[in-house]
Protein backbone atom coordinates (compact mmCIF):
# COMPACT_ATOMS: atom_id res chain seq x y z
CA UNK A 1 0.00 0.00 0.00
CA UNK A 2 1.07 3.58 -0.67
CA UNK A 3 1.97 5.93 1.92
CA UNK A 4 -0.17 9.12 1.45
CA UNK A 5 -0.58 12.31 3.50
CA UNK A 6 -3.46 14.04 4.38
CA UNK A 7 -4.72 16.95 2.09
CA UNK A 8 -5.16 20.12 4.25
CA UNK A 9 -8.72 21.93 3.70
CA UNK A 10 -9.82 25.08 4.82
CA UNK A 11 -12.16 23.80 7.36
CA UNK A 12 -13.53 20.86 8.29
CA UNK A 13 -17.20 21.12 8.35
CA UNK A 14 -19.94 19.97 10.76
CA UNK A 15 -22.96 17.75 9.56
CA UNK A 16 -25.33 20.83 10.13
CA UNK A 17 -22.71 23.10 7.52
CA UNK A 18 -23.09 19.78 5.15
CA UNK A 19 -26.39 19.46 5.31
CA UNK A 20 -27.05 23.13 4.01
CA UNK A 21 -24.69 23.17 1.30
CA UNK A 22 -26.28 20.09 0.25
CA UNK A 23 -29.71 21.96 0.50
CA UNK A 24 -28.50 24.43 -1.37
CA UNK A 25 -27.10 22.69 -4.52
CA UNK A 26 -30.77 21.53 -4.17
CA UNK A 27 -32.43 24.19 -4.75
CA UNK A 28 -30.22 25.76 -7.58
CA UNK A 29 -30.34 22.54 -9.46
CA UNK A 30 -34.00 22.80 -9.42
CA UNK A 31 -34.24 26.10 -10.04
CA UNK A 32 -32.07 26.05 -12.74
CA UNK A 33 -34.38 23.04 -14.25
CA UNK A 34 -37.10 25.28 -13.76
CA UNK A 35 -35.44 28.70 -15.37
CA UNK A 36 -32.37 28.49 -17.37
CA UNK A 37 -31.81 32.60 -16.82
CA UNK A 38 -31.81 31.33 -12.90
CA UNK A 39 -27.47 30.85 -12.88
CA UNK A 40 -27.07 34.53 -14.63
CA UNK A 41 -29.06 36.14 -11.36
CA UNK A 42 -26.39 35.20 -8.68
CA UNK A 43 -23.72 37.31 -8.11
CA UNK A 44 -20.89 35.86 -6.62
CA UNK A 45 -17.96 38.08 -4.76
CA UNK A 46 -14.83 37.00 -4.16
CA UNK A 47 -11.40 38.95 -3.03
CA UNK A 48 -7.72 38.24 -3.95
CA UNK A 49 -4.44 39.88 -3.22
CA UNK A 50 -3.12 41.68 -6.20
CA UNK A 51 0.96 42.26 -6.05
CA UNK A 52 2.40 45.15 -7.94
CA UNK A 53 4.45 43.15 -10.31
CA UNK A 54 3.14 40.15 -12.68
CA UNK A 55 6.39 37.19 -12.73
CA UNK A 56 6.66 34.84 -15.31
CA UNK A 57 5.98 31.39 -14.80
CA UNK A 58 8.83 28.32 -15.12
CA UNK A 59 6.76 27.36 -18.21
CA UNK A 60 7.23 31.08 -19.56
CA UNK A 61 10.54 31.75 -19.24
CA UNK A 62 11.64 28.68 -21.06
CA UNK A 63 13.60 28.60 -23.96
CA UNK A 64 14.87 25.90 -26.48
CA UNK A 65 18.96 25.82 -26.66
CA UNK A 66 21.43 23.47 -27.77
CA UNK A 67 23.31 20.44 -25.76
CA UNK A 68 26.38 22.94 -25.75
CA UNK A 69 24.92 25.91 -24.95
CA UNK A 70 24.80 27.15 -20.87
CA UNK A 71 21.78 26.63 -19.20
CA UNK A 72 19.26 29.63 -18.76
CA UNK A 73 19.73 31.70 -15.21
CA UNK A 74 17.15 33.42 -14.36
CA UNK A 75 16.54 35.41 -10.57
CA UNK A 76 13.86 34.89 -8.03
CA UNK A 77 11.47 37.45 -8.52
CA UNK A 78 11.23 39.89 -5.30
CA UNK A 79 8.02 40.46 -3.56
CA UNK A 80 6.26 43.92 -4.53
CA UNK A 81 5.92 46.17 -1.65
CA UNK A 82 2.67 46.88 -3.53
CA UNK A 83 -0.04 44.69 -2.12
CA UNK A 84 -3.83 45.51 -2.55
CA UNK A 85 -7.04 43.76 -1.77
CA UNK A 86 -9.55 43.54 -4.70
CA UNK A 87 -12.51 42.86 -4.26
CA UNK A 88 -14.55 41.91 -7.22
CA UNK A 89 -18.40 40.96 -8.37
CA UNK A 90 -18.89 38.95 -10.90
CA UNK A 91 -21.96 36.75 -12.80
CA UNK A 92 -22.18 35.10 -15.88
CA UNK A 93 -22.42 38.26 -17.86
CA UNK A 94 -19.26 39.71 -16.23
CA UNK A 95 -17.81 41.63 -13.41
CA UNK A 96 -20.56 43.95 -11.86
CA UNK A 97 -18.52 45.23 -9.09
CA UNK A 98 -15.23 45.97 -8.07
CA UNK A 99 -13.28 47.73 -5.43
CA UNK A 100 -9.73 48.13 -4.07
CA UNK A 101 -9.18 48.03 -0.20
CA UNK A 102 -6.86 50.63 0.47
CA UNK A 103 -3.37 50.29 1.31
CA UNK A 104 -2.93 49.04 5.00
CA UNK A 105 -7.42 48.34 5.93
CA UNK A 106 -8.20 45.01 5.87
CA UNK A 107 -11.71 43.98 5.12
CA UNK A 108 -14.12 44.85 8.55
CA UNK A 109 -17.78 45.69 8.63
CA UNK A 110 -17.60 48.78 7.91
CA UNK A 111 -14.95 48.99 4.55
CA UNK A 112 -17.58 45.43 3.63
CA UNK A 113 -20.74 47.26 4.16
CA UNK A 114 -19.90 50.20 2.10
CA UNK A 115 -18.72 47.82 -0.72
CA UNK A 116 -22.53 46.37 -0.47
CA UNK A 117 -23.53 49.69 -1.06
CA UNK A 118 -21.94 50.56 -3.91
CA UNK A 119 -23.06 46.92 -5.61
CA UNK A 120 -26.52 47.97 -5.16
CA UNK A 121 -25.54 50.79 -7.10
CA UNK A 122 -23.69 49.07 -9.60
CA UNK A 123 -26.07 46.76 -10.40
CA UNK A 124 -28.72 49.45 -10.72
CA UNK A 125 -26.30 51.23 -13.25
CA UNK A 126 -24.61 48.01 -14.98
CA UNK A 127 -27.58 45.73 -14.95
CA UNK A 128 -30.91 47.42 -15.06
CA UNK A 129 -32.85 43.90 -15.92
CA UNK A 130 -31.68 42.56 -12.63
CA UNK A 131 -32.35 45.62 -10.82
CA UNK A 132 -35.74 46.35 -12.39
CA UNK A 133 -37.11 42.40 -11.23
CA UNK A 134 -35.10 42.43 -7.95
CA UNK A 135 -34.36 38.49 -8.44
CA UNK A 136 -30.26 39.07 -8.53
CA UNK A 137 -28.68 37.15 -5.51
CA UNK A 138 -25.72 37.94 -3.56
CA UNK A 139 -23.28 34.41 -2.75
CA UNK A 140 -20.50 35.52 -0.60
CA UNK A 141 -18.31 33.23 1.78
CA UNK A 142 -18.55 32.79 5.41
CA UNK A 143 -15.84 35.36 6.11
CA UNK A 144 -16.39 37.02 9.65
CA UNK A 145 -16.88 41.29 8.27
CA UNK A 146 -19.33 39.53 6.00
CA UNK A 147 -21.95 37.87 8.76
CA UNK A 148 -21.64 40.67 11.62
CA UNK A 149 -25.24 41.97 12.08
CA UNK A 150 -24.50 45.27 10.70
CA UNK A 151 -24.12 43.86 7.16
CA UNK A 152 -26.82 40.46 7.96
CA UNK A 153 -29.58 43.43 8.25
CA UNK A 154 -28.12 45.39 5.21
CA UNK A 155 -28.68 42.50 3.18
CA UNK A 156 -31.82 41.28 4.98
CA UNK A 157 -33.43 44.58 4.51
CA UNK A 158 -32.64 44.73 0.71
CA UNK A 159 -34.10 41.11 -0.08
CA UNK A 160 -30.35 39.76 -1.05
CA UNK A 161 -29.70 35.98 -0.33
CA UNK A 162 -26.02 35.39 0.76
Amino acid sequence: MPRVSAMFVPRLLTEDQQFQRLATYIYIFQSESDDPEFIKLIITRDESWAYGYDPETKQQSSQWKTSGSPRPKKAWPVRSKIKVMLIVCFNAVGIAHHAYAPQGLTVNKEFYLDVMRRLREDVRRKRPVFWASSRWMLHHDGAPAHTVNIVQQFLTKHGKIQ
